[in-house]
């Protein structure tokens, strides 16, 4: 480590335990002391050593001070023993303990230095792409985007998010675009003592940005004693900056959800493909984008269509990139193809068996088809790779139940809620975590709670199809039968095809019996086979 990095790590935990501010204050108060002691001791009589032996216990007090303000924190309830950073609340006992040895590391997103505050999607897409870029050395241990962006609207000390994420570096940075030109400010910071162990700023144009990505990656490698090796085509796939401009873009809406932000992520994708018409990864994320819509929102033939041509598109380009084949598989199921959609989640778990996406929607697709052990067995896998997502969990103690795993689907119910709850302080309007987390909440013994979730997502988003599924399955596990009925209805009239999934739904159980439901369940039956 070098004599600069240690200066910055002594200086910011000297800033942390407040040592510079009791320094100062100390500094003014024996000022005024001895200020006062030479106005008034002579007048007063006193002797002349009085003065000197005050002036020595001003300076023999000074590091004494000092030496408290390191160890003690001053308090409105006294002096108490510093007790390191405030901790956030604490990390899922589901996640697994690997320790703060060995090489590991956070990217945080990076801070958006620029004028005019308008690059969060920049800054957000640099840092993932470090991260992915990163995530590549079999060596190295990296935390996952939701987990390390948590803290972006959530400051905390690099202590503390060692200990929350259970890595032993972190990284921080900003980025600063103004026209063309951009500033990207790295550090890489030890977060057992703070001790920065490499910074760097980068001067380029827009146009050098993957050049800075594989650097910045390279440089934090070299740092942490790993193998950094650059492969341009699984990274991004294009050389175009314009059009990997609006991909991020496209990513940065399309994670905000709701259909306003997946509809618009499609334009951004769309502008991206016509850029450089060879984006493999644009062509994925048009797909997705798609199916998405289609699953949640408007199944409509344009938007059908656009899931087939766009996931073909990926798959052509890029057949050996995983997210290819999930974008391929999504296609298939929102065409109810799904045995070629097994086939294509299969290749894509082959080619990268950590990717979250193709294990949540492989399961989904299992769930559907009443393949609850293998759907068991594929949502487990998918949190242990994303610990901190409530979807699989969600949907894992749904295959749970059906299974007759009561005790496990509670376990899982409580796990869920607990991480809708951490997402919702932070994506307070977020419909998907309100309306999955409902039902966790049922579960675990909560049924107010959950009917204020129900009603503050009907409130948001009411006439969304899934928002209205969703909220049904909350109504049926409560005991309100009508109004699930209600929910159910009002959803399929907007476009939600649920039939499948709805027979196999362990939460509304309680009205499989139901005429209603059944004379439901057989029109959705009867739109189904009219529309293949």
């Amino acid at each position: 480590m070098s004599l600069r990095s240690r200066f910055v790590g002594y200086f910011n935990e000297l800033k942390r335990r407040r040592v510079l501010q009791a320094g100062a204050g100390y500094a003014i108060v024996a000022w005024i002391l001895l200020q006062v002691g030479e106005v008034t001791f002579e007048p007063l009589h006193f002797p002349d050593w009085v003065l000197t032996a005050l002036v020595v216990l001003v300076i023999a007090a000074f590091p004494i001070v000092l030496i408290l303000a390191w160890f003690f924190d001053l308090t409105l309830h006294g002096i108490r023993k510093d007790a390191g950073p405030a901790s956030l609340p604490a990390a899922d006992p589901t996640q697994t303990e690997t320790g703060n040895g060995g090489s590991s590391i956070a990217v945080l997103a990076f801070d958006d230095m620029s004028p005019q505050k308008d690059q969060e999607y920049l800054c957000d897409g640099i840092a993932e792409e470090i991260l992915n870029r990163l995530a590549q050395i079999q060596d190295l241990r990296v935390a996952s985007r939701t987990s390390s962006f948590y803290y972006k609207t959530q400051p905390a000390d690099v202590n503390v998010i060692g200990r929350q994420l259970n890595v032993a570096t972190v990284l921080e940075g900003s980025v600063r675009k103004a026209g063309n030109d951009l500033r990207i400010t790295t550090q890489l910071i030890s977060a057992d003592d703070g001790y920065h162990l490499w910074a760097h700023s980068y001067d380029r144009k827009l146009e050098h940005i993957f050049e800075i990505q594989d650097e910045i990656a390279a440089h934090v490698a070299d740092a942490l004693q790993v193998t950094f090796s650059a492969d341009g085509e699984d990274c991004y796939t294009t050389s175009d900056v314009q059009a990997y401009d609006f991909y991020l873009k496209g990513i940065h809406y399309f994670r905000r959800w709701g259909l306003r932000n997946v509809l618009y992520s499609i334009d951004m994708f769309g502008k991206s493909v016509q850029l450089d018409p060879h984006y493999a990864r644009a062509w994925a994320a048009l797909a997705d984008s798609y199916a998405m819509t289609c699953m949640y929102w408007q199944a409509t033939e344009e938007n059908l269509a656009g899931a087939e041509s766009a996931s073909m598109k990926a798959l052509e380009l890029l057949p050996g990139l995983a997210e290819s084949h999930v974008s391929r598989g999504l296609s298939h199921v929102v065409h109810h193809k799904d045995r070629e959609a097994i086939a294509e989640f299969e290749t894509a778990l082959r080619l990268d068996p950590q990717l979250f996406e193709a294990h949540y929607f492989y399961g989904r697709v299992r769930f559907q088809r009443g393949e609850l052990q293998q759907a068991v067995e594929l949502f487990e896998r998918a949190e242990q790779i994303r610990p901190e997502d409530f979807q699989a969990t969600i949907f894992l103690r749904q295959a749970y139940r059906s299974l007759g795993r009561e005790a496990d689907a509670l376990a899982a119910a409580a796990r869920g809620v607990r991480r809708a709850e951490r997402h919702l302080e932070l994506n307070p309007d977020d419909t998907r975590a309100l309306n999955l987390g409902c039902a966790g909440l049922i579960d675990t013994g909560n049924k107010e709670k959950a009917m204020q979730w129900a009603a503050r997502s009907l409130s948001i988003d009411g006439d969304n199809p899934d928002t209205l599924y969703n909220v049904a399955c909350s109504y049926a596990l409560g005991g309100e039968a009508d109004r699930a009925l209600d929910c159910l209805e009002r959803a399929s009239l907007g476009g939600m095809t649920i039939a499948e999934w709805a027979e196999n739904d362990s939460d509304l159980a309680s009205i499989h019996d139901h005429p209603r439901f059944r004379d439901l369940m057989d029109r959705l039956r009867a739109q189904e086979s009219t529309d293949s």
